[in-house]
């Protein structure tokens, strides 16, 4: 009976010292992935407030304060831009519009989303959206297609009268793209992505110096030369080969008829 005791107490002696251990293993809460995005907006082109693609930016401002922010997009990319502003308690009806403009700030236009919306009196928040056309790596000089380099982003609310400014909203900006590949490449591309800064050189050749925006792709800027399509392309030409010995194999026939005699 002493034994069997010793036994029970030795079995449950680990689990009783192992479940503080598992209560201070817990997890804690791990920060959010978008704990180093930007918590403030420029005021204009200059002054954007630099932020990639996947994260969240936020910043407080008033009604009538135009909000800036700029990231950047690489051909074949087709960006989604989304926008959430938290209205106050107490506000009118307001009209918030988000605009996408290109390296040149030539306003671009969106396929489709919500760009302008308007938020009713008792509304608490109002979401827009802007799906941007394909970022292309080349067009022509009178086009005005998206080229691979900075993108702006302005959020303003629009159409207010006097006694509706000023009051204090906050507001979220958030970036994501879709890879469109080969589907969109076309041949030729940009001497230099049209990001802020590009054209300028010191005489040293400061790195720093020479190109103001310090925001790129995660893995650089692409060549626009390679694209998807070149394995479709190499994929086409293997199948027409084949395509094209088979057809001889079926179409050549066994040879000479058996009722034809030798020599004729």
């Amino acid at each position: 009976m002493r034994i069997a005791r010793m036994l029970g107490a030795a079995l449950l002696l680990p689990l009783l010292t192992a479940a503080p251990a598992a209560a201070d293993s817990t997890p804690s809460a791990s920060p959010s992935e978008d704990s180093g995005a930007p918590t403030e907006a420029g005021t204009s082109f200059r002054t954007a407030t630099e932020i990639d693609q996947g994260q969240t930016a936020t910043a407080s401002g008033s009604t009538g304060d135009y909000l800036y922010w700029s990231f950047p997009a690489d051909a074949g990319q087709r960006p989604t831009v989304r926008a959430t502003v938290k209205l106050p308690d107490t506000h009118a009806a307001e009209t918030w519009q988000i605009d996408v403009y290109d390296g040149l700030r030539r306003r671009q236009s969106c396929q489709y989303g919500m760009q302008t919306r308007t938020a009713a009196a008792d509304a608490s928040s109002v979401e827009l959206a802007c799906v941007l056309r394909t970022v292309r790596a080349w067009s022509e000089p009178w086009a005005n297609d998206p080229l691979p380099g900075t993108y702006y982003v302005r959020l303003t609310a629009v159409g207010l009268g006097t006694a509706d400014r000023g009051l204090p909203v906050n507001a979220e900006v958030r970036v994501e793209s879709k890879d469109i590949g080969g589907a969109a490449a076309v041949d030729g591309s940009l001497g230099e992505p049209l990001v802020p800064g590009v054209a300028m050189t010191s005489a040293e050749d400061d790195e720093d110096s020479a190109v103001l925006s310090a925001i790129d792709p995660d893995d650089g800027w692409s060549s626009g030369w390679w694209s998807d399509r070149w394995v479709w392309t190499a994929l086409g030409g293997v199948l027409a080969a084949l395509a094209g010995i088979g057809g001889y194999r079926l179409t050549r026939g066994s040879g000479r008829p058996s009722h034809v005699p030798p020599g004729v």
